[in-house]
């Protein structure tokens, strides 16, 4: 089977993206059980991962490198960062309550707990030490541009675009009302203050394919087309609360900031799958499976970005490990693919 370029991206949803890394636990311990090789990790697989949010912190965590430059993290020890950090990057003391008045006057949480983990898990690894391509989403909200970060930029722009893997992870996990804007300095003295990539790249799988049409991939192949591209994208969980018209029709600012965000950014990842659908859809039959999206279903656990209690962290990955169960056939042939097009 002829090769081609294995892309991963996972979209933005906070403390939802336990369900996303529960689907690629599964996925990395399939491909270690079908090449008998324990030692198999995601990032030999996928030619380039994407991500915004919680996805760009997974995608830091599956490619940041050990000492022999090989993936330092399991896919199960991603998820754990979730799992035993979760409860206190949104824990939300009486002071901080009182002094946000209850995230309205200011940010909801300290960033203080999602830095510490990002860094203690992260250590001094830079961007473009990592093991493989990638594309972490931020906006800049000085310039009013997007921000793209990762590994083949910091390479071609050190001076300007090479920064700690746990700045990138703050940067792209920053939601706004939730977190403080991130403050990243690069060598030169520039500052970019910078929020979450999901406020206009929630689901950044089309940021993921612009982008590797431009790239060279170590001699894989040179600028691939969608023919040659092999995707698997992945939502942190369907929300599709209603809004009934009676209700909203009279709300404020104060009642749509928190509904509109996520009216948006699950807006804004429903239009990347249908231009990717539409594109793989005119390349023919042969091609229309070689674009995948899993959109899991939440099941029991609740759909709030922040709700890290213990009890809806086990819901999220019991909801991934029964998307994975009821999903088996599609699972297998993926591992399959990704495989055949790596051999």
């Amino acid at each position: 089977m002829a090769k081609k370029i294995c892309i991963l991206s996972i979209d933005g949803g906070g403390i939802r993206g336990i369900l996303p890394g529960t689907i690629m636990v599964h996925i990395e311990n399939l491909l270690q059980e079908k090449t008998k090789n324990k030692e198999a990790r995601l990032a030999d697989y996928f030619d380039m991962i994407s991500g915004t949010s919680t996805g760009g912190i997974l995608t830091c965590a599956y490619l940041i490198p050990d000492a022999n430059g090989r993936p330092k993290l399991s896919a199960q020890q991603a998820v754990d960062l979730y799992l035993k950090k979760g409860e206190s990057i949104f824990s939300l003391p009486l002071k901080q309550k009182l002094k946000s008045l209850f995230g309205i006057a200011q940010e909801k949480y300290s960033a203080q707990n999602l830095t510490n983990a990002l860094q203690n898990s992260f250590e001094n690894a830079m961007l473009d030490q990592l093991v493989k391509p990638c594309l972490i989403t931020s906006y800049n909200i000085q310039s009013r541009h997007g921000f793209f970060m990762g590994k083949q930029r910091a390479q071609a722009k050190p001076d300007t675009h090479n920064f700690p893997a746990w700045h990138a992870a703050l940067a792209t996990a920053s939601a706004p009302t939730f977190f403080e804007p991130a403050l990243l300095k690069d060598s030169q003295g520039n500052r970019y203050p910078l929020v979450d990539g999901g406020v206009f790249a929630n689901n950044p799988a089309m940021c993921a394919y612009s982008e590797a049409r431009t790239m060279n991939f170590d001699g894989k192949m040179n600028k691939p087309t969608a023919k040659d591209m092999f995707i698997i994208s992945l939502g942190t969980g369907t929300n599709e609360k209603p809004y009934a018209y009676g209700k909203v029709k009279k709300w404020g600012v104060a009642q749509w900031i928190r509904p509109i965000v996520n009216i948006m950014m699950s807006g804004v990842a429903d239009t990347t799958d249908y231009h990717l659908k539409q594109i793989f859809e005119t390349l023919g039959e042969e091609h229309v499976n070689e674009y995948n999206r899993i959109e899991p279903e939440l099941e029991n656990a609740k759909p709030d970005m922040d709700e890290a209690t213990p009890e809806n962290m086990n819901n999220l990955q019991a909801a991934g490990n029964n998307y994975v169960t009821k999903n088996k056939d599609q699972i297998n042939t993926i591992v399959d693919k990704l495989i055949a097009y790596n051999s």
